[in-house]
């Protein structure tokens, strides 16, 4: 079936009622114009309710977008509006009344509507093996939100039956641990019974399964686990890093072999309708989330060595310079040409608040709300240029890419280096991803101990992810080390997080041809000028707190400690 009439079920089902909500608390039995008796009558009316499941299906709050927003909760993420709650998230004024909710129960539901009723349709209409496939999609699609339940909350409801009532969906919270166990074992039994491959562009295969399995394992510390479902992907032998690294955020690189599951928008349809928030205030953008000085800080100069090294090189008064060129394939920062709305190029500039003819600047950094504090943008999914979107830039058929080879090739490294097996295999993993981007291999003679290559591995982790919603979750279960390889009884988020967000401040040297040497940096600017925001962070925030909605609708939910 095609796209656009998976997309058509989808939504016919769903303006239909069978789908919509029916009480204010978990969506409980439609009651409505279509009903279980009515509807489950052929293999059509299955393949439009699991289809309907899929809608959303990465994320109930904000869909797709979810993961340009998550690290803004971050060290290299901004937010300065504030849309659904980021910024509260990121500076530390988190609140159950003031947070991103991601404890969301629909998609749950449409699962378990099919799950209760696909065997209603007779064998004649819908085969075993035909029902076995629709029932590991959907199982997948439950389990993953249970897993992202417990990755986000700790605790959680277990929903694996379809309340007929608002008063039968008030359940308490299970333990984390059965939280999980619960998601795993269901994801387990999907990767065993799904399709290797899917159908159609836009269906859950085994690959997007097992590399469910391999993130949250990561996530929750299993390494061993983690390894293995990285090893079945990589032996499924279906993808490849792509050697054309931004093109495969483009609108032309959506076929990538890298891609193992990225989610569906046509234009109109079923559009993506925020490309507007990826863009700066002089092209008519939002700048909704936006990368800082620390992740560009994190970037090697083109010859390996840091830039606290002596002799790499670095120059602070020309920060851009001579870095490692996968920079400029994640950060767009001042002094880079720039082809910007209607095709007109310009040079990119936050930093002066007048442009060389006397006009002002509309992206210096305080121009408006929607300029980009930090100074910068993501680069993916904004090259080659602005033109590949509509010109209101919200209905496109953008596809946000929810998880792509990179990833498993990380999770293999930093399991490799976790259990101590092969340090070396994870250096190679490491070179493979440098080389890919254009930067010079490793020097191995600086990485020859655990604790070396689990530094190097974390934070080649968070260059190639920069601004695919890894770095939130990395920091708050990544323990921290001292220098001599120790723990120190902490989590990375509590040192990285905590004080001044900085930008920098200086001019534009439109006469220098060297892009990167364009941006002249003000080492004297004043902390004022500087300071995106003051940030805060508390071990609380390893959790998110329960929306104070939901802990009102259901007097059972006991709320996350600190948020009181």
């Amino acid at each position: 079936m095609k796209l656009t009439k998976i997309i058509g079920l989808a939504l016919c089902l769903a303006g239909t009622g069978v789908l919509s909500s029916c009480d204010d608390f978990f969506d409980v039995y439609p009651k409505d114009q279509l009903t279980p008796s009515t509807f489950w009558k052929t293999k059509s009316d299955a393949d439009a309710a699991v289809t309907a499941a899929y809608e959303w299906w990465v994320n109930n709050l904000l869909g797709s977008k979810f993961i340009f927003y998550e690290d803004c909760m971050s060290d290299i993420g901004f937010n300065y509006t504030n849309a659904s709650q980021y910024k509260m998230a990121g500076n530390g004024a988190i609140s159950p009344f003031s947070t991103p909710n991601y404890y969301q129960y629909e998609n749950i539901r449409r699962c378990n509507f099919v799950i209760e009723n696909i065997d209603k349709i007779p064998v004649s209409e819908l085969s075993e093996t035909e029902k076995k496939e629709f029932l590991a999609q959907v199982r997948t699609i439950r389990a993953y939100h249970h897993a992202y339940l417990a990755t986000w909350y700790g605790d959680a409801v277990i929903v694996d039956f379809l309340p007929q009532s608002a008063e039968e969906a008030k359940l308490p919270r299970e333990p984390e641990a059965k939280v999980k166990e619960y998601a795993m074992t269901e994801l387990y039994w999907c990767a065993e019974n799904i399709s290797e491959k899917p159908a159609e562009k836009g269906r859950i295969g085994r690959g997007t399964v097992l590399s469910m399995i391999a993130r949250f394992n990561l996530l929750w510390g299993n390494y061993a686990e983690a390894l293995d479902a990285a090893n079945k992907i990589i032996a499924l032998g279906q993808y490849s890093l792509d050697s054309d690294f931004l093109k495969m955020f483009s609108m032309t690189g959506q076929d990538s072999k890298e891609v193992i599951y990225s989610y569906q928008h046509l234009k109109t349809t079923f559009k993506y309708s925020d490309v507007i928030r990826f863009y700066n205030n002089a092209d008519g953008g939002w700048a909704s989330f936006v990368p800082t000085q620390n992740l560009v800080d994190m970037f090697e100069m083109s010859n390996g060595k840091t830039i606290d090294e002596s002799d790499s090189g670095y120059d602070p008064v020309h920060p851009f310079y001579n870095r490692d060129p996968r920079l400029k394939n994640t950060v767009i920062y001042s002094g880079q040409d720039w082809i910007g709305r209607n095709n007109v190029p310009r040079i990119f500039n936050t930093l002066d608040k007048s442009l060389p003819n006397g006009s002002l600047n509309n992206d210096y950094y305080i121009a408006a709300n929607n300029a980009s504090h930090t100074g910068m943008l993501w680069a993916k999914y904004l090259y080659p240029n602005q033109s590949q979107y509509s010109t209101s830039m919200n209905d496109d058929a953008l596809c946000p890419i929810i998880f792509r080879y990179a990833e498993v090739l990380l999770t293999k490294a930093e399991c490799l280096v976790e259990l101590n097996q092969s340090l070396s295999e994870a250096l190679d993993i490491i070179d493979q991803l440098r080389l890919r981007g254009g930067h010079v291999a490793l020097d191995r003679t600086k990485y020859t101990t655990q604790a070396k290559v689990r530094e190097l591995v974390r934070k080649e982790r968070t260059i190639e992810l920069a601004g695919e919603g890894f770095r939130y979750e990395d920091i708050v279960r990544w323990d921290e080390y001292d220098a001599n390889g120790a723990k120190t009884g902490r989590k990375v988020a509590e040192s990285v997080m905590p004080g001044d967000l900085l930008r920098l401040c200086g001019t534009v040297d439109y006469e220098e041809p060297d892009p990167d040497r364009r941006a002249i940096i003000n080492l004297n600017a004043a902390r004022e000028d500087r300071l995106v925001e003051v940030r805060y962070f508390d071990k609380k925030q390893f959790h998110l707190p329960i929306p104070q909605a939901e802990m009102d609708a259901n007097p059972q939910l006991v709320q996350n400690a600190g948020y009181n």
